[in-house]
């Protein structure tokens, strides 16, 4: 190779590299794959192979929120991801749950990358509100610590956008906070999205300012995440599950068809 055209070359992975560190980082929730792997008992969609997939097409990394009931995520699943990801240089494991239920076990074993602490009860269909750290910052204090003390990389709480909460958390050893962005997305192509915006910016500059890394989360997108990511140009992590596997599907529902219906030809019916 030309020295001038390996040198091009080089500049061109480095700029690629320097853009690709500027990106907000995508983890991918793997939940609804195991809600419907876990439909059946024989053991597809794995998993396993669709976080391999996610990681192979560019994403950051896998989170899961396991809950008590085993509804989708089951502890083989957290712990098989936690081995394959360990062999993935810088892929990340974000594990979300309540840690008042069966949650501090996981984080022992696997010592994700990300701790995600909500406050979800063990009967909700989905999270849908964040901390109210007056109420709850103490008791997270010692469980931040021991999370820390696992070896836990980062602890990130699950928050509203209330400016004031920000300090809080920070002071009981939080290293991010997740804002919950479902209020965000009801409000998108609405009159209320500017306001409604605006509490999202003030938030995550609260939050930037107290020292705070700012993750997002719930119901983004391809539609609003764009729209979020330039009012709230501090977020550093977005973690989207339902949507992306829904446009897995709408987008390559057709290549599914089409390689069925090639198998249907490879030898010719007697009906």
């Amino acid at each position: 190779m030309r020295p001038r055209l390996r040198s091009r070359r080089k500049r061109r992975r480095a700029t690629t590299d320097r853009a690709r560190a500027r990106m907000t980082k995508l983890s991918v929730n793997v939940n609804k794959i195991a809600t419907l792997r876990n439909t059946r008992s024989i053991g597809i969609p794995s998993v396993l192979r669709c976080a391999r997939i996610c990681l192979d097409a560019g994403a950051h990394g896998i989170t899961v929120h396991p809950r008590p009931d085993e509804r989708h995520i089951r502890p083989r699943d957290v712990y098989e991801l936690s081995a394959m990801l360990a062999e993935r240089r810088g892929a990340e494991f974000n594990i979300e749950g309540n840690p008042f239920h069966k949650y501090m076990e996981f984080a022992r074993d696997v010592k994700p990358t990300q701790a995600t602490l909500v406050p979800d009860e063990t009967s909700a269909s989905t999270s849908d509100h964040g901390w109210d750290l007056h109420r709850d910052g103490e008791r997270l204090r010692p469980i931040i610590d021991q999370l820390h003390s696992f070896g836990v990389k980062r602890v990130s709480l699950f928050m509203d956008p209330v400016i004031e909460e920000m300090a809080i958390a920070k002071s009981i050893g939080a290293d991010r906070i997740e804002l919950y962005t479902a209020p965000f997305a009801e409000a998108f192509g609405t009159g209320e999205i500017h306001a409604v915006a605006s509490k999202y910016a003030n938030a995550a500059r609260a939050a930037v300012a107290a020292g705070l890394g700012v993750n997002a989360g719930h119901d983004l997108n391809l539609d609003n995440l764009p729209a979020l990511l330039q009012y709230c140009p501090q977020i550093a992590e977005v973690s989207i599950g339902h949507a992306l596997i829904a446009d897995a599907l709408e987008r390559g529902l057709a290549a599914a068809v089409k390689a069925y219906l090639a198998a249907t030809e490879q030898y010719p019916t007697d009906a």
